[in-house]
């Protein structure tokens, strides 16, 4: 009598579990792409306040109403007065803006910080003002 051995799983089991594997894919990779384009909008709102900040600071120290401000886009460094105040920002982020000029409203833009996904725009005080693509559904901003 010969006995047949039967280890493993059948073609439909392993089906089974190929379906659920991809459903729940299915539901986990939009949540990831949520979770990041939120975590990488408050990182340009947080850099916003540090920058607003920085020169609401800057113009007490000094007595003037307006400040130029650079940062390198590759490495996030930021140069010129407000260098004393905040050293760095997100590598990816982009400072698009000139002067933070104190003469503006608490509703009117000042500067603005853009990443590959978006941008958001910042009154001199650092609140955010407006913000695009993918980013309006995750910042709340200030009329």
């Amino acid at each position: 009598m010969k006995y047949k051995n039967k280890k493993g799983f059948t073609l439909v089991e392993i089906m089974i579990v190929v379906v659920i594997i991809g459903l729940l894919a299915a539901m986990a990779i939009p949540a990831f792409q949520k979770v990041r384009t939120n975590s990488i909008a408050k990182t340009v709102v947080n850099d916003g306040r540090q920058i607003g900040a920085a020169a609401q600071q800057y113009f007490m120290d000094e007595g003037v109403s307006q400040v130029s401000i650079d940062v390198a886009t590759a490495t996030g460094i930021v140069s010129g007065p407000l260098s004393e105040y905040v050293s760095q920002i997100g590598k990816k982020v982009a400072y698009d803006g000139g002067d933070i000029d104190t003469s503006t409203g608490p509703g009117d833009d000042s500067f603005s910080l853009s990443h590959a996904l978006g941008a958001i725009s910042f009154n001199n005080e650092g609140k955010a003002t407006d913000a695009n693509s993918d980013f309006e559904d995750n910042v709340d901003t200030i009329n």
